[in-house]
């Protein structure tokens, strides 16, 4: 299919004279309806919800958004809950599912009132010395090996440092029972980035077949199932996308073949999706700066790693528009890079574009997820600012970029640096 940007070459040269490249910018109508996509997917479940991993896009701006579409949101971390408390979310509109979690952050979750997701069995005794069992609880499963759809393995779990065994999380759900836990989650990741519209029915049988055996065996009452997340997005044209309609309605046949004759149509289905609900809706817009000619041809942005780190890190593919050459042959090779001083600093790889002159804007697809928030500051870069191109066609700062003083801002006690910033 083709990738088509949702900012003209006429709108981005508008925003850039008051907010400079590199920029991330979000779509707020495509999110909206994407949001709402999701909830009428899973409308026939009553206790639907769509936890959003915060992690994907830990933005103010954007978990509002979220917010007024009836989304929770799923937190990992102290600082996340923090985000998050501040937004306006509180009590079970949070899921906190983290691994290797210190005190504090257990701590903070139960004064929220979030629900819990236990990862690992050990955690128990742990969190028992800081707070209050919750009337609700969920604990992650893990049921190691491989996952795979018909013939195509999608994941290995048994790889995975995620969740516990079937034994651990029957062993755990008496415990709990007996602290006095009264209603209790099931949570589990077993494949990423998956457009196979099978993945979340295969995940629902593993995972009712689950709950049914749970509940019959430790006599719980099984509130809610938490498919997390894994649904992936077409990062490439020529990508199939993954239909959420198909997906929820699979869903619900497996529901009606497993939950309803066990007695269990109040069970609550939730998801945690973070890549499918905002990658596609936020890009990253930079400016070529410069060229070189030696023994491949190259183009230099104004962004680099340090605003994605995808391509550099997993060597994923990020599709690049140049704005106001959509319809240009695309008969020149490129690689497309940072100023980082590292050779992976790559957007693209031999790729065909249009000729790129310096001054030409290029919009990178599909950054709305894990494409910010995985930014870092190696040779002293500078995360940009991110945009909120609304529904009315106005632009909304909702993070401003980083300036040399925030940098340097663990250093201010030395005083070093106060006559230069």
């Amino acid at each position: 299919m083709e990738k088509v940007p949702f900012l003209t070459k006429e709108k981005a040269l508008e925003i850039i004279q008051k907010y400079p490249t590199p920029f991330h910018i979000y779509d707020e109508k495509g999110i909206r309806e994407n949001a709402r996509r999701v909830n009428a997917a899973f409308s026939w479940n009553k206790g639907f919800k769509e936890y959003f991993a915060v992690k994907a896009t830990p933005t103010p701006g954007i978990l509002k958004i979220l917010q007024e579409e009836g989304c929770g949101v799923d937190c990992s971390s102290y600082t996340e809950l923090m985000i998050s408390e501040a937004v306006g979310y509180k009590g079970h509109d949070i899921m906190f599912s983290s691994n290797v979690t210190p005190a504090e952050d257990y701590v903070y979750a139960a004064k929220l009132g979030a629900i819990i997701n236990f990862d690992d069995i050990t955690h128990l005794d742990f969190f028992e010395k800081l707070a209050e069992f919750p009337e609700t609880v969920c604990c992650r499963y893990n049921p190691g090996g491989v996952f795979q759809v018909s013939n195509e393995i999608m994941d290995n779990p048994g790889d995975a440092k995620y969740g516990m065994t079937k034994e651990q999380i029957k062993e755990a759900f008496t415990r709990l029972k007996e602290k006095g836990v009264k209603h209790f989650g099931i949570h589990s990741f077993l494949a990423s980035s998956t457009v196979a519209n099978s993945y979340y029915p295969m995940l629902s049988k593993v995972l009712f077949e689950l709950a049914v055996e749970l509940k019959e065996e430790t006599g719980v009452h099984i509130s809610f199932i938490n498919l997390s997340g894994g649904v992936g997005v077409p990062y490439r044209p020529d990508d199939t996308a993954s239909d959420i309609m198909v997906i929820g309605e699979g869903v619900r046949q497996v529901y009606n073949e497993i939950l309803v004759p066990a007695g269990m149509d109040d069970v609550a289905i939730y998801t945690e999706m973070g890549r499918f609900m905002l990658a596609p809706y936020g890009a990253l817009v930079a400016t070529a700066i410069h060229e070189k000619h030696i023994y491949k041809e190259y183009i230099g942005l104004d962004a680099c790693a340090a605003n994605l780190m995808r391509p550099a890190m997993y060597g994923a593919y990020h599709h690049i528009t140049v704005l106001g050459k959509e319809h240009e042959p695309c008969d020149h090779m490129y690689d497309i890079t940072g100023g980082l001083c590292e050779n992976n600093d790559k957007f693209a790889i031999d790729r065909l574009l249009p000729k790129i002159e310096i001054g030409d804007i290029l919009y990178i697809h599909d950054t709305g997820a894990h494409g910010f928030s995985m930014g870092y500051n190696y040779n002293g870069k500078l995360r940009s600012a991110e945009l909120l191109y609304k529904e009315d066609g106005s632009v909304e700062m909702i993070r401003r970029a980083e300036t040399p003083k925030d940098y340097l801002a663990t250093f201010d006690f030395t005083g070093l640096f106060d006559k230069m910033i």
